[in-house]
């Protein structure tokens, strides 16, 4: 009878600890090294001896010369060849936010973080440095580039430079161009000491171009913006986040000032490459709950109230979930929300944690667990704990998406297939066939499935089916974090 209790006794923990995902987890080591690896397959310029994804070449090697600057260098945003310095830049952000989190945690990766963090802001100092009174924002006109189906080594469309200066004034890029190389200063302050110190002098001049002439980067640039990376939250929020990322690089009380100054006082519900109120909330909620600063209490409670409006029971959400519980914010490319909330939910967490901090949504107690397992769902969604069981990052698991929207991926590399493949070639040939790419783009997340859990793994697809930085970028940090955690 006591050897039968103890076997129901054992039986109900293994069911707890299944449904709790504790012996279901996904191996979270294995999806971190990989999700930095996709990075290498998005490089643009002059490819390192040790990279790692052979299939891609050299590629870009004239961008700038039209504008008589060098700016080679930098990662493709997403499946195509271009350079759109306004997600750049936050996917850098979001890649030293995450080192600094979750650098110790990192363990032999950690030198890979950073070199990701590095490819980023080597680029955006060029971008910064090369000519005084512009910043550089952009290379290659995304009208013509979406015209083609070719290889990033192949590229023949032209190789436009765009720009934006006192007269063209772009706060939004600036701010988010400083954010990026503020952050990327506190990732080397240790290792790097001289790069760290150009990187925060470049970050104070940026942000000080950003604040003194204001206006969003897509009116002064148009169509090379719009629809393609349109500021459509207004510049404010990247003035909050440049301001809040040099304030704790400087603890200067000017950025200080400055922040309490921008009465940016909107409530939201979303966190991406284009609307940064949210992360700029957490990130200056940390000086009250880690640094016990009470001076940034109205950040710990906007930073509250943007959670309340994730959490699924909470009073106040305004999220929606698909049956199989993702967070559903919208149908093109839904998984960046998710990685940049989950980051949030994560960081947040740890925050609490660090000072038994609770709140309420309503008549809902949140505690730091709470944020946690909620990010832990939906990264373990990612990976294919879902309805499908399909992961939907590229070269993880058994079952992935085998037709993704990438150029580079879905043409023959370079090695394989030397002879150029022209601009209309590459659809015929290859856009619209049946057969899975060639190249495996590795670590790479997909837009993702739609708001009912349903995902047709078609290249033509764009809105599910295209890998971007910056969902993987805000990836990184949770997924670090969850390996240390759960560790096979």
């Amino acid at each position: 009878m006591g050897s039968r209790a103890s076997y129901l006794s054992l039986a109900i923990t293994l069911l707890l600890c299944i449904g709790d995902g504790v012996l279901a987890n996904p191996n979270y080591g294995e999806a971190f090294v990989k999700s930095l690896l996709f990075f290498q397959g998005q490089r643009s310029g002059r490819l390192p001896t040790n990279q790692l994804l052979t299939w891609r070449s050299n590629s870009g090697l004239s961008d700038g010369s039209l504008a008589h600057v060098d700016l080679t260098g930098g990662y493709y945003d997403a499946g195509d060849n271009v350079k759109f310095n306004f997600p750049m830049a936050f996917t850098t952000t979001m890649l030293s936010w995450s080192t600094l989190e979750y650098g110790r945690r990192m363990g032999s990766q950690l030198p890979n973080a950073r070199a990701a963090v590095r490819w980023g802001s080597d680029y955006l100092l060029k971008c910064a440095t090369r000519t005084p009174g512009k910043l550089y924002v952009g290379v290659g006109d995304p009208n013509v580039d979406h015209s083609c189906w070719e290889r990033p080594e192949d590229m023949d469309t032209v190789r436009s430079v765009y720009s934006v200066s006192a007269s063209n004034p772009g706060s939004d890029v600036a701010g988010e161009t400083a954010a990026a190389l503020a952050a990327a200063s506190l990732v080397f302050r240790a290792a790097d000491r001289n790069y760290s110190r150009v990187l925060l002098s470049t970050a104070k001049k940026v942000l000080q171009f950003a604040i003194q002439y204001r206006g969003k980067y897509s009116d002064s640039l148009g169509s090379a913006a719009c629809p393609f990376y349109c500021s459509y939250s207004g510049y404010t929020d990247e003035l909050l986040w440049g301001a809040a990322w040099l304030y704790r690089a400087t603890n200067d009380p000017y950025y200080a000032n400055f922040l309490k100054s921008l009465g940016a006082n909107d409530g939201t519900d979303i966190f991406s490459w284009d609307d940064k109120l949210a992360g700029a909330r957490v990130l200056l909620a940390r000086r009250v709950l880690v640094d016990k600063d009470n001076n940034y209490d109205q950040f710990r409670q906007q930073a509250e109230d943007f959670m309340c409006r994730i959490l699924p029971g909470s009073p106040s959400s305004s999220t929606q979930y698909t049956p199989g519980g993702l967070m559903f914010k919208l149908s093109e490319a839904n998984l960046q929300y998710v990685t940049s909330i989950s980051f949030l939910l994560t960081t947040y967490s740890k925050y609490m944690s660090v000072a038994g901090h609770t709140f309420n949504c309503g008549n809902m107690v949140v505690t730091s667990n709470t944020l946690k397992y909620l990010a832990k769902k939906q990264i373990d969604y990612i990976l294919g704990v879902n309805p499908l069981k399909m992961s939907y990052m590229v070269g993880y698991s058994t079952k992935f998406p085998q037709k993704i929207h990438h150029r580079g991926s879905s043409l023959p590399s370079f090695a394989s297939h030397p002879q150029s493949i022209g601009c209309q070639a590459g659809f015929s040939a290859y856009y619209y066939s049946s057969n899975p790419n060639p190249n495996i783009l590795t670590g790479a997340i997909v837009g993702g499935p739609d708001q009912n859990d349903q995902f047709s793994d078609d290249r033509t697809d764009y809105s599910h089916s295209e890998p971007a930085t910056y969902i993987n970028g805000a990836a990184i940090g949770p997924l670090a974090y969850f390996a240390s955690l759960y560790s096979k």
